[in-house]
């Protein structure tokens, strides 16, 4: 998503496409670090990403006189943390099938 897509977006909706990115980040990179990512400029480019949404969020603090991280703890609450693409849902597979090696449920996590 370009910085122009990004300008568009809520608060809300800024912080949530921040959250969910960090999200797919961090599961792309175990992928990578365990030899299963077949894109890796896909890392770079979610990093970019995420640089982007972040300053975004703190031109905006910054014009509506918050503190830094104001937005980000304002909506962090809200985010659904909904696994949407295919990468994720591989991960989520992935990571589901450890912990239940492990025999780890969603009540101990």
């Amino acid at each position: 998503m370009g910085e122009s897509d990004l300008r568009g977006l809520s608060d809300e909706a800024l912080v949530h496409f921040e959250l969910a990115s960090e999200r797919e980040l961090a599961a792309l990179s175990l992928r990578h670090r365990m030899g299963n990512l077949e894109d890796t400029s896909r890392l770079g480019k979610l990093r970019k990403g995420i640089a982007r949404a972040k300053t975004l969020q703190a031109q905006r603090e910054v014009a509506a006189g918050l503190e830094r991280g104001a937005l980000l703890r304002a909506h962090r609450s809200s985010f659904k943390g909904v696994v949407q693409s295919g990468a994720q849902q591989e991960a989520a597979g992935f990571l589901k099938g450890v912990a239940d090696r492990l025999g780890l449920d969603e009540a101990q996590s």
